[in-house]
C-alpha cells in the first residue's frame, strides 16, 4: 500500500450562512471550534438548511484524493455502528479506500463537522468529535502501518488523551510519517508537542503560513525558510495568494496559484493539496512537480462545494 491515513472519521454537514450567523453564535471565522456538548451542536444545526452531507475528516479527504489519483490507500478512523457510521464506511469503500476498522456499538455517536460557508467562500467549522475523538492504540492496525510506505496523520488527532497513544503507536511503526498541522488553534494548543514532532519525528510536514509561523514564533517568512532548511526534513507550506513553497534541506521550490478560478468553497483545499503533493512524492516526481500537483488538486476542489472531488 502506498499511503495509510489515520485521522478523525467525521461526517461533514455543509450549510451556507450569512456573516451574522457567525457573529451571533460567537464563532471565529475561518477556524475550527470543538463542541463537546451534543445538544449545543444539535441546537446550532436546528436553524440551518443542509446543502450536502459527505464523509469527511481532513486525512480521510486527502486519502480519497490519493485514491482518485490511482494510488493504493487505506484509512483508520473510529465510527459508531449507527446510521452516520454506515454512511461513512460506505463513502470510503465507494472511493476504493481500504478501511482498517471494524465498527461496533459505542457510547458516543459518529463524529460530525458542521461546515458553515459564508458568501466570501470562507468556511468556519464546528466539530462534535463524538466517538472519532476516542480513537485509541487498540484501534491502530500495526500490520497495515508496516505495509504502507507512508503514514499520514493530522494535528487534530492530538485534541484528546487516548488519541495521542494511537498517534505514538502509529509513528513508532511507520516507515515514513507525514502530518498536517491542521489548524492555527490546534498549533497554539499543542505547540511544544508539535515542534518536537516536526523537528524529530515527521518526514513531511504540511502547514499553512499562519500555522508554521506560530509554531516557531517566526517574525517573517525568511525565518520559516531558515528553520525548515536546518531540520533537513520536507516542509510544505501553502501561502494563500502567494502560492506554495516546499523546502527539503537546501532545496527550495515555489509554485504560484492558478488564476481565474471560480472559487465556491475553500473546504478541503489543504487536504487535496496534501493529496496532490503526496501523489507526486510516492510516484517519485520532483519536489517542484509534487508541489504543482498539490496546487492543481486544491484548485479543483475550491471550485465546488465540499472537500471531495
Amino acid at each position: 500500500m502506498n499511503i495509510l491515513g489515520i485521522g478523525n472519521a467525521i461526517v461533514d454537514v455543509i450549510c451556507k450562512v450569512d456573516e451574522n450567523f457567525i457573529t451571533q453564535n460567537g464563532l471565529t471565522k475561518s477556524t475550527m471550534k470543538l463542541i463537546f456538548d451534543e445538544n449545543e451542536f444539535k441546537k446550532l444545526l436546528s436553524n440551518l438548511k443542509i446543502e450536502k452531507t459527505v464523509s469527511g475528516g481532513s486525512v480521510a479527504n486527502s486519502i480519497v484524493g490519493l485514491s482518485q489519483l490511482g494510488n493504493k490507500v487505506g484509512f483508520i478512523g473510529k465510527v459508531n455502528d449507527d446510521d452516520l457510521g454506515e454512511k461513512y464506511e460506505h463513502g470510503l469503500k465507494k472511493e476504493n479506500v481500504e478501511y482498517f476498522y471494524n465498527k461496533k456499538k459505542e457510547e458516543l455517536p459518529t463524529g460530525t463537522c458542521l461546515i458553515l460557508i459564508t458568501p466570501d467562500s470562507e468556511r468556519t467549522m464546528c466539530t462534535f468529535l463524538g466517538t472519532a475523538g476516542k480513537i485509541n492504540e487498540n484501534d491502530v492496525d500495526v500490520e497495515a502501518i508496516k505495509n504502507s510506505k507512508i503514514t499520514l496523520l493530522e494535528g487534530y488527532l492530538w485534541d484528546e488523551g487516548d488519541p495521542k497513544k494511537a498517534f505514538d503507536k502509529a509513528i513508532q511503526n511507520s516507515n515514513k510519517v507525514a502530518m498536517s498541522l491542521s489548524d492555527l488553534f490546534c498549533v497554539e494548543r499543542h505547540k511544544p508537542h508539535f515542534l518536537d514532532l516536526v523537528k524529530n519525528k515527521l518526514d513531511i510536514t504540511f502547514a499553512n503560513e499562519q500555522e508554521i509561523t506560530s509554531l516557531i514564533n517566526a517574525k517573517n517568512f525568511n525565518e520559516v525558510v531558515s528553520f525548515s532548511k536546518e531540520i533537513g526534513k520536507i516542509v510544505v507550506i501553502t501561502r494563500g495568494e502567494t502560492g506554495a513553497t516546499a523546502i527539503n534541506g537546501a532545496e527550495i521550490v515555489e509554485c504560484g496559484i492558478q488564476k481565474n478560478l471560480k472559487i465556491v468553497d475553500l473546504t478541503g483545499a489543504g487536504d487535496l493539496f496534501a493529496a496532490g503533493f503526496l501523489h507526486g512524492y510516492v510516484n517519485k516526481l520532483s519536489l517542484k512537480e509534487s508541489l504543482e500537483k498539490g496546487t492543481e488538486m486544491s484548485s479543483k476542489v475550491i471550485q465546488q462545494i465540499g472537500a471531495r472531488l
